[in-house]
């Protein structure tokens, strides 16, 4: 049976901005998003019998509908009346739960993947609006950039003109943080947050981006998840200030955590940060732009 394999890349949030609560009970947000080079492989295999299938061997990825790349590829199959079947292989490294969005880019490898399987011809705008139903940041997958503005509840998506390359020191303790829980700690102070802000941090970060000065955008890095995440992790702070003792540029955590990553000068000095974490965390990886 014909078969396409497809690589779904990490996401990092160089900047993420909670501006309020909307009335649909999302949070409004702009944020920074990076195409990380630490990816998934999604095999797509066409079948002709009809069911969707997943397997993975990590123990934690779901296999049935709670999966968001079975998800994916039946909402694709239930609206254009597809009757062939495809079996998803999941070859994950992305770490699970980690504010690193791999289920959201397998979500979007099926989207575009079951695509060509299946010859639809379905436009990216199309396949865009499929990817929102699916969840907040599996727009960004859907476009062919290395950054993008994102807005609204993440899904408006703006790619960014920066040929920046940046290499990170990517940190995931092993420990699963949920979108949702992490929402629900916002304190006080982030909840009441009005739809502007006084300190604008998107476009504060924005020309070190497109400049490539890392020193600059190393101390503009900012989550306003952060007290959210250590008020479930307290400890993460010591791993955050290692990594800024070890001559990062900056540290932040991405998404809702608790993967934190911290800004390198290059390859070299990430690789040499990376030496004095690899024996204290199993999850330590160094990470380019892709």
């Amino acid at each position: 049976m014909p078969s396409i394999t497809l690589l779904a890349p990490a996401k990092l949030n160089l900047v993420l901005d909670v501006l309020g609560k909307r009335p649909d009970g999302f949070h409004e947000l702009r944020t920074v998003f990076e195409r990380i080079g630490l990816c998934d492989t999604i095999t797509l295999t066409a079948n002709p019998h009809g069911p969707i299938r997943v397997t993975c061997d990590h123990p934690h990825v779901p296999k049935g509908p709670r999966n968001l790349a079975f998800r994916a590829a039946r909402q694709i199959q239930q609206e254009y009346g597809v009757r062939q079947g495809v079996d998803i292989r999941i070859v994950k490294r992305i770490p699970v739960a980690a504010g690193l969005a791999g289920g959201s880019s397998n979500a979007a490898a099926v989207l575009m993947g079951v695509n060509r399987l299946w010859r639809l011809h379905l436009s990216q705008k199309r396949l865009a609006r499929h990817a929102v139903r699916l969840g907040s940041d599996v727009a960004f997958f859907m476009y062919d950039t290395p950054f993008a503005l994102g807005t609204g509840r993440g899904e408006k998506i703006r790619p960014l003109r920066a040929r920046t390359k940046l290499w990170h020191v990517l940190v995931t303790p092993k420990v699963k943080m949920y979108t949702k829980e992490v929402f629900a700690r916002l304190t006080r102070k982030a909840k009441s947050l009005k739809l502007t802000k006084k300190r604008d941090n998107v476009n504060i970060c924005l020309p070190y981006l497109r400049k490539g000065d890392f020193q600059g955008l190393g101390a503009v890095l900012s989550n306003d998840l952060e007290p959210s995440i250590l008020s479930l992790r307290p400890d993460l702070v010591r791993l955050k200030k290692k990594l800024s003792d070890a001559g990062a540029a900056g540290v932040c955590f991405s998404g809702s955590g608790p993967s934190v990553f911290a800004l390198a000068s290059g390859r070299a000095q990430a690789e040499s940060i990376k030496d004095g974490f690899d024996k204290r965390f199993t999850q330590v990886f160094v990470v380019p732009t892709l």
